[in-house]
């Protein structure tokens, strides 16, 4: 079974037209090595070989940010299967979706070095032709994301098969159509908004060279929803969302991910903290949060209102 992949094509989509003329995907990350057979089957494993290697190369980098780097050049090099469908924003709006066609290679000294071929199909669509949840799944930070589970969408729009897009009612009664979306959204709608939140004011969520790279980070634990660094750059801030209500479960999956990132990522001067954030919590949750005291929990809001004429 195919699967589908928004790939990036350097930041703001500045390699794509090279890409669609030369027929290609890759990533760069500044990894000068060709990968060739050393491309481990299970991304944890060249984590573990490359990120040594990654931050040798470049020292100014941490270890966040180079197990983004890594994961990412496995995943465009290795992750994707030939005929799964990629597609990749062309820098003015549109998407153009292309079919993996073939086995890593590396160019060398060329942009986007880490490559796979890729053939170019002849659908071009619009940004805004995608549902509200594409569009979302799309716009998600990183290099590539899996948006395999919009398939059923995304057959017809590379079909060209005309698609009724799903969109958030705009009527005026919506006082805020992004905020009535959030429990839907709840990730997306958190990252776009983070300055906004109380947690803005002690914590920025983590970026690499202005890029943020905090969103969906994945680990070895499984993927933290958000990652977050102290404005003093002494606390580490794991997020865990919850879209309903919270149970004392997620305090033993936000321990895991604290535990991982104190042990793999966090420096010696550095803390690891957790928050929670869920629409309502429970008296087993409060038990349990008693106990873990470096763990907050917050409860988010959906406001709107209706006007009459």
């Amino acid at each position: 079974m195919k699967s589908y992949y928004r790939v990036m094509l350097g930041r703001k989509s500045i390699h794509a037209s090279d890409c669609f003329s030369g027929g290609f995907i890759g990533t760069n990350y500044d990894m000068h090595h060709d990968l060739t057979g050393k491309l481990l089957d299970a991304w944890r494993d060249f984590n573990k070989a490359w990120i040594p290697v990654f931050l040798a190369q470049n020292p100014d980098k941490t270890k966040i940010g180079a197990g983004l780097a890594c994961g990412a050049i496995w995943t465009v090099s290795k992750g994707l299967q030939k005929g799964d469908i990629v597609l990749c924003p062309d820098g003015a709006g549109a998407y153009r979706f292309g079919e993996v066609a073939g086995d890593y290679y590396y160019a060398a000294g060329q942009i986007l070095p880490h490559r796979r071929p890729v053939r170019w199909l002849d659908s071009v669509v619009a940004r805004s032709l995608m549902s509200e949840p594409l569009q979302n799944s799309t716009g998600s930070i990183g290099t590539v994301s899996d948006v395999s589970a919009h398939a059923p969408e995304l057959e017809k729009l590379v079909g060209t098969v005309p698609f009724a897009a799903t969109v958030i009612a705009t009527s005026p009664e919506i006082e805020d159509p992004a905020a009535f979306a959030m429990e839907q959204h709840l990730e997306a709608f958190l990252v776009a908004n983070w300055g906004q939140t109380a947690l803005a004011n002690d914590y920025a969520i983590f970026t690499e060279d202005g890029e943020i790279v905090g969103q969906q980070y994945r680990t070895d634990a499984g993927p933290i929803d958000i990652l977050a660094i102290s404005h003093d750059r002494k606390r580490i801030l794991v997020v865990e969302l919850k879209r309903g209500r919270a149970t004392d479960v997620v305090v033993g999956q936000i321990l895991r991910y604290m535990g991982y990132v104190k042990e793999q990522i966090a420096e010696s001067n550095q803390v690891v903290e957790g928050a929670i954030i869920a629409l309502n919590d429970d008296q087993k949750l409060r038990w349990a949060l008693a106990a873990a005291t470096n763990i907050a929990f917050y409860r988010y809001q959906i406001s709107f209102k209706l006007t009459k004429a």
